[in-house]
């Protein structure tokens, strides 16, 4: 009886991580791996620095090789091979030598499906034309580091605001290229909600990079030399370079011919050990639905850390006896953008309502270890949570410090669960060069607490212009009159705390809301205590203040 074969389709994250899991329960395994590309196990998320010469030779890219992965465990990766068929009632996959042209067929016990993902190329007019890339494997960073490299890209184009759009967008700048950047929603970062996404957006143009949003790119112009100028709805724009980053869509069609069972989201259908429809056929990485473990229903987050751990369960499950699942997924990233980092977990505000969820949020800007100690600095925590159960649903988190840390913090308390008074009292650590005494996710937590146990009203700052151009409110704001000077929110007027109750006959008790604003909430909270002693009903506090207020001020 021969060895017990497993062949794997795709060498990338999932791939590569599966079949090294499965060699390692299994030392005697035949494993085979197929790749239609040249390299394998690439950082693909290292892309965009290597671009702008952060990452700066072409090996540190590239993880392992076929050589070093034959060499130290015994795995065949077949590089320029595409598999062109998978024929699951003969266990036997049909393979094409993308050098020779020659078709060869290869029997599998066990088949791991992990074919990745394609960037989506919209059908827009000239969209051929040379010097238009997409970003999705080394070849392609590679491509376009060499034509920055040349000194002629002046002007680069860059369509679609999400994460590898935004990296490149800075790695750009930093190779002093003129970034124009388009964006079809509202604005940047389009799973954030807007207030969070703003006040990163807001920094990307002060650090220059043009960000138009809510316009259409229609199609290109250049001639034989490559694109020249890029057709949008917002008029003609001049470019030496255009890339396209509208997002990436799993690669199907392999699994969807041999019979395998596609999910709602477009993506492979697996159960929870990563197995298929079809008996010893699993899949892994970005061509799989996920769960999302908010909701329980199914989802698609095409992520490398996400791509390693199914990729991983996959190898094992596929040989050994003991199984190993994965129940489901956040969706949690982090994204740095020049000085700011921006991070999310769980549900954004807008998805748990369309989820049904009765949310509540709360906006809290702290600092990210003591204030006293060098080097501190601000950031922006957005919390949701479930007003019936207080069950925490999701976070954003945006600013210049360390926003990794309180993300994975809070990706930890939804994966178990928790509600706010759970995560209120979670024991973390405490030093002045890591953190504040309560950290600002406790902070958070306590806020949130506060308003869904009615002991503070508060107003998302989302909400504010409308309201303040509708004439619904009057703004206050209690901070001191030359922090009022220096920049206040547009038709607010200047009643410094210490001067509140001489002063509160000029705020109206029976006319419109009382908004109070101060830098980041502290000042206001106070201030409301005092107006609600004083009688006035009507009163609320801008959450996040003046620090997270992200449209224009005077």
């Amino acid at each position: 009886m021969g060895r017990e074969k497993l062949i794997v389709i795709g060498a990338v994250a999932a791939g590569t991580k599966a079949a090294s899991k499965a060699k390692r329960e299994k030392t005697d395994l035949d494993v085979k791996v197929f790749s239609k590309e040249e390299n394998i196990s690439y950082a693909g998320c290292g892309l965009p620095y290597y671009i702008g010469g952060i990452i700066k030779e072409k090996k540190e890219l590239l993880v392992r090789t076929p050589e070093v992965f034959k060499k130290e465990q015994d795995i065949e990766i077949f590089i320029k091979h595409e598999v062109t068929n998978i024929m699951p009632s003969e266990k036997k996959v049909m393979v094409k030598n993308l050098e020779t042209n020659e078709d060869s067929e290869y029997e599998y016990d066990k088949l791991i499906i992990a074919t990745g993902a394609t960037p989506f190329v919209p059908p827009l007019e000239n969209v051929d034309l040379k010097n238009i890339f997409t970003l999705r494997s080394v070849t392609d960073a590679f491509a376009i580091r060499e034509m920055v490299d040349t000194g002629k890209v002046k002007k680069a184009v860059i369509v679609g605001g999400g994460f590898i759009g935004l990296e490149v967008a800075e790695n750009l700048k930093h190779r002093d290229v003129d970034v124009t950047l388009f964006e079809l929603a509202p604005h940047i970062l389009p799973p954030f909600d807007e207030e969070i996404a703003l006040m990163a957006q807001n920094h990307m143009k002060e650090k220059g990079v043009n960000i138009i949003t809510g316009e259409k790119v229609t199609g290109f112009e250049g001639d034989s030399e490559g694109v020249k100028q890029v057709i949008t709805s917002a008029g003609n724009f001049k470019a030496d370079m255009v890339i396209l980053s509208i997002g990436v869509r799993p690669n199907v069609s392999l699994a969807k011919a041999a019979g395998i069972e596609l999910g709602i989201t477009g993506a492979i259908k697996v159960n929870k050990f990563m197995e298929t429809n079809i008996k010893d056929i699993y899949g892994a990485g970005d061509c799989i639905e996920n769960v999302n473990l908010v909701t329980g229903k199914a989802a698609w987050y095409p992520m490398g850390s996400t791509s390693n751990k199914t990729g991983r369960i996959a190898g094992q499950n596929c040989v050994s006896d003991l199984k190993d699942s994965l129940e489901g997924v956040l969706g949690t990233t982090v994204v740095k953008l020049f000085d700011v980092s921006a991070a999310k977990t769980g549900l954004s505000e807008r998805d748990a309502i369309k989820e049904g969820f009765e949310v509540e949020t709360v906006l809290v800007p702290m600092e990210d270890r003591a204030h006293y100690y060098p080097g501190h600095k601000t950031i922006t925590t957005k919390l949701i949570a479930d007003k019936k159960t207080h069950k925490v649903l999701g976070a954003q988190i945006v600013g210049e410090g360390v926003v990794d840390k309180p993300i994975d913090t809070i990706a930890v308390a939804i994966s178990f669960g928790a509600d706010l008074e759970a995560l209120s009292k979670v024991d973390l650590a405490y030093a002045p060069p890591f953190s504040t005494a309560i950290s600002s996710t406790l902070v958070a937590a306590n806020v949130l607490l506060n308003k869904l146990n009615q002991k503070v009203e508060g107003i998302n700052p989302s909400k504010l212009p409308k309201k303040i151009e509708s004439k619904e409110v009057n703004v206050v704001d209690v901070r001191e009159e030359v922090e009022f000077f220096i920049s206040a929110i547009p038709e607010s007027v200047n009643i410094p705390i210490n001067e509140l109750e001489d002063r509160c006959s000029e705020i109206n008790k029976d006319g419109e809301t009382v908004i109070l604003v101060c830098k980041v909430g502290r000042r206001a909270y106070t201030a409301y205590k005092k107006l609600k002693e004083l009688g006035y009903k009507d009163v609320k506090i801008l959450e996040g203040g003046a620090t997270a207020y992200p449209y224009e001020m005077k």
